[in-house]
């Protein structure tokens, strides 16, 4: 049996695409954003809980179609694949400081669960060894805060559309690293 070090995984790990879970993400906060727009409150809420719980799934299953499978048994065992799950679980964990907070002011969802869940690009940038998910995490956060400041009244529209607009250009600089990664080999 070939082991692999740590460093080796880290290093095939690194050398995947990572467009099917930001992938998965922006379509949700499409959605979210879209539904914020032309429904009630109430909806939108909805929206929230489950769209957002469903990023992993839809994830999984775009992932088949970007050649990343999630699911693909005959992958070898990687840590960091290990560890990127436990972010989700870290992401889906961090409804227990979002629900209470919504208990008390419903439109702090989009505040609350676009920040919570936006911490997992942290880890990320560490295991890949690039600095995309520390823009996404950093300027996720900034954005949301500052939108759900200044839009009080448009906080389920304006903050799901900052989030994708995060996404779209995380996609874009993920895609370059990639591009760069191949070129550079």
């Amino acid at each position: 049996m070939n082991k692999r070090t740590l460093e080796e995984q880290r290093i095939e790990f690194s050398n995947q695409k990572f467009v099917a879970t930001p992938l998965a993400g922006l379509i949700v906060w499409t959605i979210i954003g879209l539904i914020g727009l032309f429904f009630s409150d109430f909806i939108a809420v909805w929206s929230i809980f489950i769209g957002t719980g469903s990023i992993v799934y839809l994830a999984m299953f775009i992932s088949k179609f970007t050649g990343e499978n999630f699911l693909d048994k005959t992958k070898p065992k990687n840590e960091f694949d290990k560890l990127f799950f436990f972010t989700v679980g870290q992401a889906l964990l961090a409804y227990s400081i979002a629900i209470p907070f919504f208990i008390i002011d419903y439109s702090s969802l989009p505040m609350t669960v676009g920040i919570l869940t936006g911490l997992m690009w942290l880890p990320f940038s560490w295991i890949i060894n690039h600095w995309v998910g520390i823009f996404h995490a950093i300027f996720r956060t900034t954005i949301v805060l500052v939108l759900w400041y200044l839009l009080p009244e448009y906080r389920f529209i304006a903050i799901p559309f900052a989030i994708v607009v995060m996404y779209i250009i995380t996609i874009g600089i993920l895609k370059k690293r990639r591009k760069r990664k191949k070129w550079e080999s």
